[in-house]
């Protein structure tokens, strides 16, 4: 199944070739890239998913990057990878509330019976995939274990 992710961001890569957009070619170059080597390294086709975790995993490298270069006081260097982040959200879906994943936990929680912190480990098997890209996995896990207390 080919990928219509793919697809938008090949688009996007002739456009910022047309515009002579260096910056943005670069950036889009390098996911492209990125999504290629994960598809060879894995012996699968580029689908959707396999896009959105490339971008997933990506955007987390670029937002620690930026953190790492404010730290160091290097903010022009922190700013391009502040650009390179925003190019990378683009290509995600939407992103979920807090109040959107409270809902999804506690249908989930009622779903499979879920009542104590033992249970977290079957939550979050369950939520990852829902939630993957679109609300930060660690929020997450705290939002599940305020739910099963």
């Amino acid at each position: 199944m080919a990928s219509d992710l793919l697809q938008k961001i090949l688009d996007d890569i002739k456009s910022a070739m047309k515009a002579r957009d260096t910056e943005t070619l670069g950036t889009l170059r390098t996911l492209h890239s990125d999504i290629k080597n994960v598809s060879i390294n894995s012996g699968v086709e580029i689908s959707d998913e396999i896009v959105l975790d490339v971008l997933a995993k990506s955007l987390k490298q670029k937002n620690e990057a930026i953190e790492m270069l404010k730290n160091g006081g290097r903010e022009d260097k922190a700013a391009e990878e502040v650009k390179a982040a925003d190019l990378y959200r683009k290509y995600l879906p939407a992103p979920f509330s807090e109040e959107e994943v409270k809902t999804i936990i506690s249908e989930l929680k009622e779903k499979l019976g879920a009542s104590s912190p033992k249970d977290m480990g079957k939550m979050m098997k369950e939520l990852s995939p829902i939630t993957k890209g679109r609300f930060d996995a660690k929020h997450l896990s705290q939002l599940v274990q305020e739910a099963l207390r």
